[in-house]
């Protein structure tokens, strides 16, 4: 009996190493070869294929890809009929959105987006920009760029339409936004066809859920102590945490033993506390997945 498999969209470039650490959290190990674009995964039910975020939703609505990793402007940029099965707030340097903005020179005297009639703007997403002028009713010359976007304008172009997370490199080139077009986060896309079949929409859901699970993870730590009943009230009262600390007996009466999940950047504050209070043997342990 052939072993069914699922057809596994990775994003080339900038998202390619951090899907990957991200996968390596949920459990999942991917090792990239020299020259290949099929990266191994250690799950047989899996097949990997390296493909540009761009083109990602593309390969998925025709069923090339069961599913992949891609960005929402992605997917509004190809006009893909796809299910999103999740949103992975995840990026090359960020937790953050990418924007996509509009920007002109400093010394422009382009203002807003009727300023641009007629005029002449670079960028890598044509198709939404196009859409996002004929929506304020503008007329404009949009063409594709090939990269370095952003030393276009003056000489080859009135303004760009570029992605940024920080805006220094918009900065460094003495460009100002103008407006924001779109927020785009990453999103976890699945072939219409491929998840209503039951084996591949389970496969699909599992990975998502361990996937999600890692990121929820992210910055968070366990903290475990023991504590004596006299002192949880105060204890407790120290504690941020997901849902409440959890509470369970010792051998001995006297004593409980506490377990919390707090953020990774609170524990040097409030251990002290902690200890002032009368825990006694705190740990702090690492998270690889917070599952819901």
């Amino acid at each position: 009996m052939t072993t069914p498999v699922l057809k596994l969209g990775i994003p080339a470039g900038s998202l390619q190493d951090a899907t990957a650490e991200l996968f390596r959290k949920a459990g999942y190990k991917i090792t990239f070869a020299s020259r290949s674009y099929y990266p191994a995964i250690d799950d047989p039910e899996i097949q990997c294929t390296l493909i540009r975020a761009q083109e990602m939703p593309r390969y998925v609505q025709d069923g090339s890809l069961d599913c992949g990793l891609t960005g929402y402007d992605w997917i509004l940029e190809n006009d893909a009929k796809v299910t999103e099965v999740a949103e992975l707030v995840f990026s090359k340097a960020s937790r953050r959105p990418v924007r996509w903005v509009l920007a002109v020179p400093n010394d422009s005297d382009i203002h807003d987006v009727h300023d641009l009639e007629g005029k002449r703007i670079a960028t890598e997403v044509v198709g939404l920009t196009q859409r996002w002028l004929t929506k304020h009713g503008v007329k404009a010359h949009v063409e594709f760029s090939w990269g370095a976007t952003e030393v276009k304008p003056p000489r080859l172009a009135d303004a760009i339409v570029e992605v940024t997370e920080t805006g220094s490199s918009l900065r460094a080139n003495n460009l100002r936004i103008v407006t924001e077009l779109l927020q785009s986060t990453t999103r976890f896309i699945a072939n219409d066809t491929a998840y209503r079949d039951a084996w591949k929409k389970q496969k699909i859901d599992d990975l998502v859920l361990m996937l999600q699970g890692a990121m929820a993870a992210e910055g968070k730590v366990g903290l475990m102590m023991n504590v004596r009943t006299a002192d949880l009230e105060a204890v407790v009262k120290i504690l941020p945490s997901l849902q409440g600390p959890t509470v369970s007996s010792l051998s001995d009466p006297a004593w409980v033993a506490v377990n919390t999940i707090l953020s990774e950047d609170v524990v040097r504050h409030i251990v002290p506390q902690l200890k002032q209070a009368g825990a006694r043997g705190i740990v702090e342990y690492p998270l690889n997945k917070i599952i819901d």
